[in-house]
């Protein structure tokens, strides 16, 4: 099951109370205060790792609590901390503050981490209170609340590589073809409800992430279809290896369905449009392939590549260029 967004509650611990004590022992009659301070409260940190790849755990808990401090007691003694939560989540993971709606932070890499809710800081006890004036305080203050807030918290895949293009262009299938990745594939559209990833090796010392961006159509730019669900994991993708069909199953235009994508792309954000981009005719066994390549790549005035996934011809070409593009 693959979640990219969820909403949680985190709640930091509070802290301990300090306590009020004086000191009992034989022989001294006036021992004085020796109340200890309370312990602070658990924090709830919020940490990247590689080895999560879906926020599906977050999904099915949605308050994470982290432990209060104890209390102090006598002779000076402090309260024990409460213990921090840590919420690993995939890197990619963008912290959005429910409330008031801006990012708290990008969790971009492994490792990266914020402490989302602080733990309350520890009451003190009356041993802080004595002075020239008042030898035997009967004062003590009480723990801190630990921070509560509400968070929404939202995946980007990480690629270096995003295949985009209409449904059914076929990127599920050249994904399977040239990675480890094994996406479901079927003859209708949006067959892809989330993105694959898949590990491309170009040698034996070199390799990278290609991502399998569900289909996008006409308006996706405005929320139609799965529209910003989607458009949001292109953001993330290094290059983008736009695939464009030939012979479309909607009897579509095929360079007309080219120029559609472009201008979503554009219109939801113009860095994208901006994005070093490789155009691939798929299918290249359809004797219109070639034409469609020629015309495309004449308007255009830049190369345009052919592959096919069900004949493995110019694969190796197109992982090239891939590799070629990504060292620059």
């Amino acid at each position: 099951m693959f979640v990219d967004r969820v909403e949680i509650e985190v709640v930091a611990g509070k802290g301990g109370d300090g306590c009020m004590s004086f000191r009992r022992e034989r022989y001294v009659p006036k021992g004085g205060p020796d109340g200890g301070d309370g312990g602070h409260g658990g924090s709830v940190i919020i940490e990247a790792s590689t080895g999560v790849n879906s926020l599906v755990a977050l999904k099915h808990k949605k308050l994470w609590k982290a432990e209060r401090g104890k209390h102090g007691s006598g002779s000076n003694r402090r309260g024990r901390n409460g213990g921090d939560i840590v919420i690993r989540v995939p890197p990619g993971t963008l912290l959005i503050d429910k409330k008031e709606g801006f990012v708290i932070k990008d969790l971009a890499e492994d490792g990266a981490s914020i402490v989302a809710a602080k733990g309350g800081a520890g009451g003190r006890g009356n041993t802080h209170f004595k002075s020239s004036t008042n030898q035997a305080p009967r004062e003590r203050s009480s723990g801190n609340p630990g921070d509560a807030r509400r968070l929404i918290l939202e995946l980007k895949v990480i690629a270096d590589v995003g295949l985009i293009g209409k449904p059914n262009a076929g990127k599920s299938t050249l994904l399977s073809r040239i990675s480890d990745a094994k996406p479901e594939i079927a003859d209708y559209p949006f067959t892809t409800k989330y993105p694959n990833l898949g590990i491309v090796e170009i040698d034996f010392d070199h390799s990278f992430v290609m991502a399998d961006i569900p289909g996008l159509i006409e308006g996706a730019s405005d929320g139609i279809g799965l529209g910003h669900e989607f458009l949001k994991h292109v953001e993330r993708a290094g290059i983008l290896v736009h695939l464009v069909e030939p012979t479309p199953v909607d009897e579509s235009d095929a360079i007309e369905n080219y120029r559609l994508i472009r201008k979503e792309l554009a219109q939801y954000k113009k860095e994208l449009a901006e994005r070093p981009e490789i155009i691939v005719i798929t299918k290249s066994e359809i004797p219109e392939a070639a034409a469609i390549r020629s015309t495309l790549s004449t308007e255009l005035d830049r190369e345009v590549l052919m592959v096919s996934a069900a004949t493995g011809d110019g694969l190796k070409s197109m992982i090239s260029k891939i590799a070629e593009q990504l060292r620059k």
